[in-house]
């Protein structure tokens, strides 16, 4: 895949109708930690705003690459995003859903799908599987067709309250990297999978304040990328 080939936005800015950002920059596509901002504005195309302090997030195990989001295409050379790569991705997209304990205070608060985790809630990782890059219930699937998930269930809190990044979707590509989150991170410093991960305190407040209705969108890059991307994005200071 090039990066000519990644599907097409349906609008000239992947901000457009945005009014809540969530603006990660690094240091390097190799950098396994970052800072995350939010902005917010009252209307689409308004001045951004920040809210609240910069936040320390860790990234991929392999730090970053140009994933399928919102974006048109990359704004200059990279690699690309591909499943199993331990690279968070590059670009901009969109916040879907949230997702954590069933019993939580965010399942009451939510101004966004919310996915009360079970032992039935599964994240398809397997490029083979018609639910590639999907969350399921898997009791309602019938006949399971992956060999490779993740449990939304799990025994630590790294999933104990989360965002879903709406990477390599809604046209989904095969092998072209699955199921990003914004979630609880291991330890500071700990790099993931090819998430974004913070704080649980951090994390929470951040769930707690996305709202469906301002369409919020996560914007993550290299430095030098944002550089390139800030006035055709139309982005705030970094």
């Amino acid at each position: 895949m090039t990066p000519t080939s990644f599907p097409a936005s349906t609008t000239d800015s992947p901000l457009a109708a945005s009014c809540q950002l969530l603006l990660v920059v690094a240091d390097e596509w190799t950098s396994t930690t970052a800072r995350l901002r939010r902005f917010e504005r009252a209307r689409p195309g308004a001045e951004w705003t920040p809210v609240g302090d910069a936040i320390d997030v860790s990234l991929g195990q392999s730090g970053l690459a140009w994933g399928i989001g919102l974006h048109r295409s990359v704004c200059s050379a990279g690699p690309l995003k591909r499943e199993g790569d331990r690279r968070a991705p590059a670009g901009a997209f969109a916040i879907t859903a949230l997702f954590g304990d069933a019993d939580g205070e965010l399942a009451r608060t939510a101004r966004l799908p919310y996915l009360a985790a079970t032992p039935d809630l599964k994240a398809i990782d397997d490029p083979a599987s018609r639910h590639y890059n999907r969350i399921v219930e898997q009791s309602a699937v019938g006949q399971i067709d992956w060999v490779s998930h993740e449990d939304m269930l799990r025994g630590d809190e790294r999933y104990a309250i989360g965002a879903v990044v709406a990477h390599n979707s809604p046209r989904t590509i095969a092998g072209a990297g699955s199921c990003i989150f914004i979630h609880v991170w291991h330890s500071q410093g700990v790099p993931t999978a090819g998430c974004t991960a913070g704080a649980r305190a951090d994390i929470s407040e951040l769930c707690a304040w996305l709202d469906g209705a301002s369409s919020p969108v996560l914007v993550q890059l290299p430095r030098a990328k944002y550089s390139r991307c800030q006035a055709a994005w139309a982005l705030p200071a970094a």
